[in-house]
């Protein structure tokens, strides 16, 4: 059987962290995901609010570096719950279980003197001083290789 998502979407509030009586650390948050297609009569796109929860060290990850209206791409499991409401009806909700929460965007770092520097991933990530070329350099040709003997490396 395979159960597996990947979906990308905007947060729609900070992460909520709590922990459980044992000490394991949960975050909760919802991301708005953009449908693929536009409503034929309204022309805009409907978007989906989903419920992700994320266990353990990722939960501090996730509460201390996301925030509301930040970029993510969750990887994860689909989880149904049925449960009992207050009136006594029940109910079932779907929510996503996140193995992994990635960027999905890169934001910029303020106080740089100017350099632009951009977070990114686990580890973080910056720019060169100059910034990254619009356009390959004309007058820098490319050159031959010399060394090929023609086996390809897989």
């Amino acid at each position: 059987m395979l159960n597996k998502i990947f979906i990308m979407g905007r947060l729609t509030r900070d992460p909520e962290l709590r922990h459980t009586q044992t000490g394991a650390s949960v975050a909760s948050f919802t991301l708005a995901v953009d449908r693929d297609f536009k409503d034929k009569q309204t022309g805009e796109r409907a978007t989906d609010f989903i419920d992700c929860v994320i266990w353990r060290q990722t939960a501090e990850f996730v509460s201390r570096y996301f925030s509301k209206g930040r970029m993510a791409v969750v990887e994860g499991r689909l989880q149904i719950r049925d449960w009992t409401d207050k009136d006594g009806n029940k109910r079932r909700s779907a929510e996503v279980v996140a193995d992994s929460v990635y960027f999905g965007d890169s934001k910029r770092e303020g106080g740089s003197g100017g350099q632009e520097s951009y977070s990114g991933g686990y580890g973080g990530y910056s720019a060169p001083a100059g910034g990254f070329p619009a356009q390959p350099d004309p007058d820098v040709p490319f050159a031959d290789l010399t060394t090929d003997d023609g086996n390809l490396p897989f």
